[in-house]
């Protein structure tokens, strides 16, 4: 049978719901003072189906690496497929590795390359989000679902609002991506005129790991590593 809402069970909703506040500011607080702490880092975003043997997790890791390498520490969602690659190339080049793991009924579990006081449960994604925003000098995102398209199109809607500060969000692997692309610029820029041509400049395309530090390089030679708000 379902549940019918009446006035008095109304009144508990509106209850629970004000109570929620304080678990949503403990999830900020918590956030706020781990990461913090961690200095410059770079979130790499991508598929938690992604597979040990296949060339995006191999690709991720080798990015992860190379960018570790080069300064940066990686954040991830924490989980498996593409981010326990970019905690795994972290940990091979001793570098910092973040992950922000969501509670969820499946997939989501902690991979073992994250740093043991860097590993951070949250059960609202938007609180997630946020930390990833606020604390990335760059977003590298790699073929993905749904959560990595909303992670991607989030960040881009917040820079191109001047909400925040410009940071480089960086697409990797044009097979996957250009079909996406095309469509944005024929649907959204000369079909509709929704977005601005400039717009376009907020995304870098690329192949390989060299690619992706060289677009992190060449940003951070122009502007001061910052925080993004």
């Amino acid at each position: 049978m379902r549940n019918e809402l009446t006035p008095k069970n109304w009144n508990e909703v509106k209850t629970n719901d004000s109570w929620a506040i304080f678990k949503i500011m403990g999830e900020f607080v918590n956030g706020y003072e781990k990461l913090s702490q961690i200095g410059p880092c770079v979130s790499i975003f991508g598929s938690a189906r992604t597979k040990r043997d296949q060339p995006y997790y191999q690709l991720a890791t080798r990015i992860a690496k190379k960018i570790t390498e080069n300064g940066y520490g990686v954040i991830t969602g924490g989980g498996p497929g593409i981010m326990e690659a970019g905690n795994k190339g972290a940990h091979l080049a001793g570098g910092t590795s973040v992950g922000l793991n969501i509670t969820l009924p499946f997939e989501q579990h902690d991979n073992p390359y994250i740093d043991g006081d860097k590993s951070i449960d949250f059960d609202y994604f938007f609180v997630r989000k946020v930390m990833f925003v606020k604390y990335s000098q760059g977003f590298v995102v790699m073929p993905g679902g749904f959560g990595t398209l909303d992670e991607f199109f989030e960040a881009l809607t917040l820079i191109q609002t001047h909400k925040i500060e410009r940071f480089p969000i960086i697409l990797v692997g044009t097979d996957f991506w250009q079909g996406l692309l095309d469509w944005v610029k024929k649907a959204l820029l000369h079909d509709n005129q929704n977005i601005s041509a400039t717009d376009l400049d907020l995304i870098h395309l690329v192949d390989t790991e060299e690619e992706v530090l060289e677009v992190l390089n060449n940003f951070y030679d122009e502007f001061n590593l910052s925080p993004n708000f």
